[in-house]
Order: C-alpha cells, then structure tokens, then sequence
C-alpha cells in the first residue's frame, strides 16, 4: 500500500504514534495545525536572532551547562501504568491489520479511557498559558523560554507579539506510586499462566 493511501489500520498506527509525538513536541503541534488549516509550508528552523550588545558593556561570565542522566525507572514505572490500566503496550504491538475498522475504533475508545485515567490520577496537568488558542499574546523581556517555544520568524528581541498556537502542558504534581527495592520497573507486565 502507498504512503498516500493508508488503510485505517496504518492511520490508527501514524494516530497513536503521532498523538505522543505531538504531546512532546510543540513545534510539531504547531505544523499539524497550520497542516490542518490548510497554511502549512515547510521552512527550515530560523535561529532566534542575538541582541545587538555594545563592546564596552561587560558580559556576566555563564553558568556552566549541568547534564543529568534521567534514570529510566519512573518512565518504565508509567508504562506499566498505562499497560495495566489501558492495555496500551498490548494495543500498540498488535498487528490491527486483520481487524475490521469498528474493532480497532472500540478498542482505541478503551485504550484512550484508559490512558486517560492514569493520567488524571497520577498527574495534575495543567496548561502553561491560560489563553484560549489562536489568541494575540505579547512575551515580554525575560519570558520562560523553557516554557514557550518561539516559532515562525523569530528576530529581534523581546518583547515578541503572536498567536498562541498550542497552550502547552505543565505537570503542577506527579503521584506515582512508591516502589520496593526488589521491583522490577523492566517488566512492564508480567506474563500470565493460567491453570
């Protein structure tokens, strides 16, 4: 089958994937939209352009870069979540090619309620800017630029007027449940026996 013309099955797939991948990724949220509406025209990234400093003004000297290595056990300790509550590694590795579209749409409806339920209870999200999407907003000088991402055609310096395109998500609190030592966090669900 050509990339152009995916059955539902190969759609649902590119859906789920594109679904977390767009979570993650603002700038990728943001060409999905303007994908959707109809305005999107690839353009290489354009680096935020430096403020002009004069020579003479002295420049504090920066604070060394810290690199932390994340530790994989709260991502697989979600995971496990998301399986046991959602079925969603089940989902996700089952060949859906030899099921009819109905099935693979209720079985989407009940990984969805799924993972969205573990995701209300062990994390209270909410968005990064109040606004209602597609609203004017002015950033001024010294904005959170961990929490907004500039996109377009970004010169100059602050203060920057534009268009919400995503409201972002913040995570205010995260309860995942605490561990003994001897759990293994690797098995995401163990295998079952039935006798």
């Amino acid at each position: 089958m050509t990339e152009s013309k995916l059955s539902f099955f190969g759609r649902l797939s590119v859906a789920i994937g594109s679904f977390f991948a767009i979570l993650g990724d603002g700038e990728l949220a943001a060409n999905v939209r303007r994908l959707r509406d109809g305005t999107f025209a690839p353009t290489p990234p354009t680096p935020a352009a430096a403020p002009v400093v004069p020579a003479a003004t002295p420049q504090p000297a920066a604070a060394p870069v810290v690199i932390k290595e994340a530790s994989p056990d709260a991502a697989l300790q979600l995971l496990g979540l998301l399986q046991r509550n959602a079925r969603f590694v089940d989902f996700v590795e089952e060949d859906i090619a030899g099921y009819s579209d109905a099935d693979i749409g209720a079985a989407a409806r009940l990984v969805h309620d799924g993972c969205r339920a573990t995701l209300r209870e062990h994390f209270t999200i909410r968005p990064v800017r109040a606004e209602t999407e597609g609203s004017r907003i002015t950033l001024p000088a010294g904005f959170d630029a961990a929490a907004i991402r500039l996109t377009g055609n970004v010169v100059g310096s602050a203060p920057f007027n534009g268009s919400l395109s995503h409201r972002g998500w913040r995570a205010d609190d995260v309860k995942l449940p605490k561990l003994i030592d001897s759990h293994d966090v690797s098995v995401i669900a163990p295998a079952e026996v039935e006798l």
